[in-house]
């Protein structure tokens, strides 16, 4: 996906978010409306229609402007304030992701956004040694001029954070910008709104649930050249930090650990599978060298760089189509990729189907550009 830096009204600023927080709009659908209808009141304007044809009997619930208004509100009363995709100070490490947040709160210095940044992730109940790497890696990365960001849990993180307060650290909130998690991280919290910066794509005062983390993680991968993994059992949350980061062409990197501790097999692991085992700031210096940076050479913009708007299908077409790409779906994930070659349509008559069923709430889309049947 392709992005362009404009001014953004604050109207239209305002609509953004209006429409990332309607129902059923995830950041790839409100990019593919986006892209269609070119503006977010535009496209706020055609949900009801696009839902009506997805299946939905009931009215979408679309986000009042007043709503939104409330929390650009609520994020000043804190200090904080929205950036939406598109806009100048919008990471741009995070702008050329397909499912890239729409809108950012931002609390802190938002400056440290635009700089290089590594991300140090690993075990919440992670040993002393294990705390100690942590928070010696992040300072010497830090003395290199990096960012180090993570994701404001116990354990690694929290010592990551603690490491890199001097040169510099993003936490990234599975909640809302203002609701600390863990509670036990709360001066920690006050010294990264201080000295460093954290972020959310979630409205102010939302409490995380167990379904957020997976969407931070990969705004902590995203926004990295690369993730280091420290101390991960086989179901951590911090592999699918990984996961996401080699899904993203970011560098994965791990520290080894004594194969007798169980919270080192999922990191050691990672090493197996071909992730650079590093030990020091210089070895992550060497195995980011060559790591992806939208634009290298070309130019903050050539990461927003204008998109055509593409054709759109006639009704007539997608008509005969829908029964055929439903008829497709299933509880599994399947690529849209495969569902194209299955049906043997066009990519914007399938992908105008699937935003239809997504709007109706008929649709969940997974990583990978997966798709499935929704089922309550």
């Amino acid at each position: 996906m392709n992005r362009q830096v404009t001014p953004i009204s604050a109207e239209e600023r305002r609509d953004r978010l209006r429409l990332i927080r309607s129902e059923n709009v995830g950041p790839v659908t409100f990019f593919q409306l986006l892209s269609r209808f070119g503006s977010a009141t535009e496209a706020l304007a055609a949900l009801p229609e696009l839902a009506r044809r997805g299946g939905q009997t009931r009215p979408i619930k679309i986000c009042p402007a007043a709503a939104a208004t409330r929390e650009i509100e609520a994020l000043g009363k804190i200090g904080a304030r929205l950036i939406a995709w598109g806009e100048e100070d919008y990471p741009e490490m995070l702008a050329v992701l397909d499912d890239a947040p729409p809108t950012l709160s931002v609390r802190g210095n938002g400056h440290l956004l635009g700089r290089r940044t590594v991300a140090i992730v690993g075990a919440r109940n992670a040993s002393a040694n294990g705390r100690r790497m942590a928070e010696t890696l992040a300072a010497d990365i830090g003395s290199h001029g990096i960012v180090v960001a993570s994701g404001m849990a116990r354990g690694i993180d929290a010592m990551a954070h603690a490491g890199a307060l001097e040169s510099g650290t993003v936490a990234i909130m599975a909640g809302g910008v203002d609701v600390v998690y863990p509670a036990e991280n709360a001066a920690l919290y006050e010294e990264i709104v201080e000295r460093g910066v954290v972020i959310s794509e979630h409205p102010p005062g939302l409490t995380p649930k167990a379904r957020h983390f997976p969407y931070r993680n990969r705004l902590i991968s995203g926004l990295s050249l690369g993730v280091v993994v420290i101390e991960a059992t086989f179901k951590s949350g911090s592999l699918i930090t990984a996961r996401f980061a080699g899904d993203q062409g970011r560098e994965v990197m791990a520290v080894p650990g004594s194969p007798l501790d169980p919270r080192a097999k999922g990191s050691n692991q990672l090493i197996r599978d071909g992730a650079a085992l590093v030990q020091t700031a210089e070895d992550v210096l060497e195995a980011i060298s060559g790591a992806f940076r939208p634009g290298a050479g070309e130019g903050r913009e050539s990461a927003f760089a204008p998109t055509p708007t593409p054709v759109q299908p006639s009704d007539s077409e997608l008509s005969a189509a829908r029964a055929d790409i439903a008829e497709k779906l299933g509880p599994d994930p399947v690529t849209v990729d495969e569902i194209i070659r299955q049906c043997q349509l066009s990519p914007a008559v399938v992908s105008t189907v699937l935003l239809e069923m997504e709007l109706a709430g008929r649709l969940e889309r997974h990583p990978g550009n997966q798709v499935a049947l929704h089922y309550d």
